[in-house]
C-alpha cells in the first residue's frame, strides 16, 4: 500500500470510529446537545481536533450517520415499482419506511435536534427528501388517477411521511399502527382514488363472454 493510500485508510478508520461513538451515545439514551465532543472523541481514541478535521459540528456527524436511515428508504420507496396491487406496494412502502425508523429512531431523534440547529442539515434534510419526488411524480403519472401536478402530489405525500416520522418520534395520541394505516389510506386515495379495502379488477386476456 503506498503511503498516500496507507494515510487515507487511516482517516477513514477515524472517521468511522468517530460516527461508532456518537452511535453509541445515542443509542444509549443521550441527548444531542448533551453529547460531548471531547467525549466522542475518546471515546473512538483519537483527538477533539480529529473530530473537527472530519466534521464542523455534531449535528454534521448525525447528518452522516443518517445515510443508512436514507439508504433503506430508499429500498422501501422502491416497493412502489414492484409488483403487486396498489394497496400492496403502497402498504409495502409506508411499513418499509416506518420499519426502518424503527431500526434507526435513537439517530432520526437526534437528527430532528440537529435539523433545528444548523441550517446546512436542514437544508440536507430537505434535498433528500426532494431528491425523491420525481420518481414519486412518476409512479403518479403513469398509474394513479388523474392528478393535475404529479409533482406538487408527490412533495405533499413526502411531506406527510416526514411529519408521520416525527410524530412517531416526538410522540402523540395515535398509535403507531394508527399512524401507518391513515398514511397508507392518504395515498391511496390522492394517487389512485382507493381505500385499502377496495377491490383491485384487473382484466384479462379472455376478453368478455
Amino acid at each position: 500500500m503506498s503511503p498516500a493510500a496507507a494515510s487515507a485508510a487511516k482517516g477513514d478508520r477515524r472517521r468511522l470510529a468517530l460516527l461508532e461513538s456518537l452511535d453509541a451515545y445515542l443509542l444509549e439514551g443521550g441527548h444531542l446537545d448533551s453529547i460531548n465532543i471531547a467525549d466522542i472523541s475518546r471515546r473512538a481514541g483519537v483527538t477533539r481536533s480529529a473530530f473537527y478535521f472530519y466534521f464542523e459540528n455534531k449535528a454534521a456527524a448525525v447528518a452522516a450517520l443518517m445515510e443508512e436511515l436514507y439508504d433503506e428508504s430508499i429500498a422501501a420507496a422502491e416497493l412502489l415499482h414492484g409488483d403487486g396491487t396498489p394497496q400492496e406496494r403502497v402498504a409495502g412502502m409506508v411499513r418499509g419506511l416506518f420499519a426502518a425508523f424503527d431500526r434507526h429512531q435513537h439517530l432520526y431523534r437526534a437528527m430532528l435536534e440537529a435539523r433545528a440547529t444548523s441550517a446546512p442539515v436542514r437544508e440536507m434534510w430537505d434535498a433528500d427528501r426532494r431528491s425523491f419526488v420525481p420518481h414519486l411524480a412518476a409512479v403518479i403519472a403513469a398509474d394513479g388517477v388523474d392528478v393535475a401536478d404529479p409533482e406538487a402530489l408527490a412533495s405533499v405525500l413526502l411531506e406527510l411521511n416526514d411529519r408521520m416520522l416525527e410524530r412517531l418520534a416526538l410522540g402523540g395520541d395515535l398509535t403507531r399502527d394508527q399512524l401507518v394505516d391513515t398514511v397508507v389510506g392518504i395515498w391511496l386515495r390522492a394517487i389512485y382514488g382507493l381505500a385499502p379495502t377496495d377491490s383491485v379488477h384487473t382484466p384479462t386476456s379472455e376478453g368478455p363472454r
